[in-house]
């Protein structure tokens, strides 16, 4: 059934995309910074899917470890047939009070390594006329809410570039583009998730599976959820002034 590499797979949205991908019969290749949960993870999908499993312990903030992921995808033995952008994280803090370091970082791993491992992965792709890169956004990239939404907002347009370089050659790029969801993601960020009410969040389980349905079918904008559609279309279309009055730093 092919390979796939994900970024970010260690927990959240990355692990849920293993146990899907494997158990549709994917081979994998994991990347994440955490050798022991990835090595714990791959030994669990192994025994209960008996697929291939790869295991790239890397920081994708840090160039010469980015690299080793960027040949991965650019080899042609074994070749990797699907590409998860997934790695990313959030601050509960404004741009202001947030070590510049930080933020630096946050665009290392959110927009470089997005557009570095996208680059590698379709000169093979290219090259068999098949693959598919799926490279996770958010609909906070409609918004003005500090340095997460400008990373989400590029990686967006990014995608949507790449869809349009990409047509004719069979290979896809679709960005996805959830709303609130029940990962380790806030809480790693420091934000209280408390504050918010059910029927924002979504499931790791429903999120991913609509990706992949969309992947599937070639989508360029992978929306979870009818209620997070309609929002995103009403951000993306209402007025930059109001999205300005509305807006707030991220995770407050």
């Amino acid at each position: 059934m092919g390979t796939a590499l994900i970024t970010g797979a260690s927990s959240g949205l990355g692990l849920e995309f293993a146990w899907q991908l494997a158990a549709a019969r994917h081979d994998l290749v994991l990347v994440a910074r955490d050798q022991k949960r990835l090595t714990e993870h791959a030994d669990r999908l192994r025994a209960a899917a008996g697929v291939e499993i790869e295991v790239i312990k890397a920081d994708l903030a840090k160039r010469p470890q980015l690299k080793v992921v960027a040949e991965r995808l650019a080899a042609t033995e074994k070749p990797v047939g699907l590409l998860v952008n997934n790695a990313g994280f959030g601050t509960s803090t404004s741009f202001a009070d947030t070590a510049i370091a930080d933020s630096e970082r946050a665009l290392d791993v959110m927009v470089r390594a997005v557009m570095v491992l996208s680059h590698a992965a379709m000169g093979q792709m290219i090259q068999r006329a098949r693959g598919a890169i799926l490279n996770v956004s958010s609909v906070a990239g409609y918004m003005a809410n500090g340095t997460y939404s400008a990373a989400k907002a590029w990686v967006t347009s990014f995608t949507e570039s790449l869809a349009v370089e990409l047509s004719g050659t069979g290979v896809t790029a679709t960005a996805l583009l959830p709303g609130r969801t029940r990962t380790e993601f806030h809480s790693r960020a420091g934000i209280d998730s408390s504050r918010y009410p059910e029927i924002v969040w979504l499931s790791a389980a429903e999120v991913v599976t609509t990706a992949l349905a969309d992947v599937r079918r070639g989508a360029v904008l992978s929306t979870p959820s009818v209620r997070y559609g309609v929002a995103g279309h009403l951000a993306r279309h209402a007025p930059r002034g109001l999205i300005r009055a509305i807006s707030q730093p991220y995770g407050r």
